[in-house]
């Protein structure tokens, strides 16, 4: 499962926040690594660093399974960090949901 973690101007893509977002998506979608080949994790500040308010980062996590269209989520929360884990809990969902549905064809 490769994962690639892309920023806005924003929010600063470094080393520590790459490997954080990685091991939170692992963590969270291993049990579907067989079956993703591709997650893309897009963060972004939606008040672009001009005004501070809550829930103003954004995680668009999006995954690209063998032989399926991709499909995405995203969640909204105070730190990248925290609407990465949204995103990821609410693509375990959805990635069950499917597949779950695919397998009963």
């Amino acid at each position: 499962m490769k994962i690639q973690v892309g920023t806005d101007s924003n929010i600063e893509g470094n080393t520590v926040l790459v490997q954080a977002v990685e091991t939170v998506v692992r963590d969270t979608l291993d049990r579907f690594s067989s079956q993703i080949t591709r997650v893309e994790v897009h963060l972004s500040d939606e008040n672009s660093g001009e005004k501070f308010g809550t829930d103003d980062k954004r995680c668009l996590l999006e995954v690209r399974l063998a032989s399926h269209q991709p499909i995405a989520v995203t969640d909204r929360a105070a730190t990248p960090e925290q609407a990465v884990s949204g995103a990821a809990e609410k693509m375990k969902n959805l990635l069950e949901t499917t597949l779950g549905r695919l397998s009963d064809r």
